[in-house]
């Protein structure tokens, strides 16, 4: 059996899917290095709660943050990766907090929620942008979660300079009843984030982000690094304070990232480890043994699907992942919160669709192939 797949200049070619999926194991911990998968949203696409209102389908939601515990995985909640800023808004996004929290105490997994201050609407005050992060980090820390201090619109533009930054992370830092991670997300991934620390020269943002941590390095448990640059990822966690971890969060170049150096490794928050869950958490298995090649030898051949997702314009890469999500089973539907499904064009699913069938993500490769076919006849490719 085949299926036409869209081609270069508008061509079709044949693809053969694959007969049977690969096979992951489940339940083992995992010990070597702490790996969270940022996880997306499964919209309700029978709801009609208005303009600008998210509509999510909560038990879809919760059962794939099930699925990633049942192997193993923690769960970032209410990242980017759950369309925070693109279609969920913070009072969605403190109801996705308050239900996964509640979910992970009852299945026994790992969560760490955002804390941002997308509550905020137009220009804002420094002060506004503290009380802001102030009200969300009371939340997930009233959830037990732990918090992780996203990269703020309403800050980057209400700075000044480094010293800005320094003086509203030291504030919520003080105030953090736990340590915290702290989250860099490059302008790639939202592009009202550029400059952020205070400069666009990613050398001295690196600096002031290194401040903020020396002065408070026990209330920092580690920083999240999305900047797509594995030579400046690995330049930074060196220079990191004893205790302090690094979490990748490049999904260019993870596999060389998270397996290390004589000098150190790091760990991992990663939006591709959504759809990648199940072969993610079998190579860190793997890592726990000491086989770096072997853990290489599984998670090599995930890049080029995860650089497919990630392509330029970066923030759009949801849309793979929750098509991914639905080829696999884990939804009943191709609709995002927003209608992000409709910001790739087919080529591009079509294209994941062929690299995560060729890596055996689907437990079921025939009704991905059923549901890919679906997907193909509402653009007009006939089968």
């Amino acid at each position: 059996m085949t299926i036409r797949l869209p081609g270069p200049g508008g061509s079709l070619r044949d693809y053969t899917p694959r007969a049977e999926p690969a096979s992951f194991t489940t339940g083992a911990p995992l010990v070597s290095r702490t790996v969270f998968s940022a996880a997306h949203v499964v919209a309700d696409p029978l709801a009609d709660p208005g303009p600008d209102v998210a509509a999510v389908d909560w038990d879809a939601t919760l059962a794939f943050r099930r699925h990633l515990w049942a192997h193993g995985l923690g769960v970032a909640e209410a990242m980017d990766t759950a369309q925070r800023g693109m279609g969920l808004d913070w009072a969605g996004a403190a109801e996705l907090i308050r239900r996964s929290t509640a979910e992970a105490k009852s299945a026994g997994g790992a969560i760490a929620c955002g804390v941002g201050t997308d509550q905020l609407s137009g220009p804002a005050t420094l002060a506004e942008v503290r009380a802001a992060y102030e009200e969300q980090l009371a939340l997930v820390e009233g959830t037990g979660a732990q918090a992780i201090l996203m990269a703020s619109r309403a800050l980057a533009a209400a700075a000044s300079g480094p010293e800005d930054y320094l003086d509203v992370y030291g504030h919520l830092l003080r105030q953090a009843s736990e340590p915290v991670i702290l989250h860099w997300l490059g302008p790639m991934f939202d592009p009202a984030l550029e400059g952020y620390w205070g400069s666009p020269d990613l050398d001295a943002a690196t600096e002031t982000f290194l401040d903020v941590i020396a002065a408070h390095p026990d209330k920092v448990d580690g920083i999240k690094v999305s900047l797509l640059d594995a030579r400046r990822e690995v330049e930074l966690r060196r220079r990191l304070p004893r205790g302090v971890r690094c979490y990748t969060g490049d999904d260019y170049n993870y596999p060389e990232l998270i397996a290390g150096d004589e000098q150190g490794f790091s760990h991992a928050l990663l939006g591709i480890f959504d759809p990648l869950g199940p072969l993610a958490a079998e190579a860190v298995r793997v890592l726990d043994t000491g086989d770096t090649a072997k853990f290489r030898e599984l998670l090599d051949p995930t890049v080029e699907l995860s650089r497919h997702l990630f392509e330029t314009p970066t923030r759009f890469y949801k849309t793979g992942v929750v098509l991914l999500a639905w080829l696999a089973g884990h939804q009943s539907h191709f609709a995002m919160v927003g209608g992000l499904q409709s910001a790739r064009p087919l080529p591009h699913l079509a294209r994941a669709y062929e690299l995560a069938d060729g890596l055996g993500l689907f437990p079921d490769p025939a009704l991905a192939e059923t549901r890919m076919k679906t997907l193909l006849s509402v653009y007009g490719v006939d089968q």
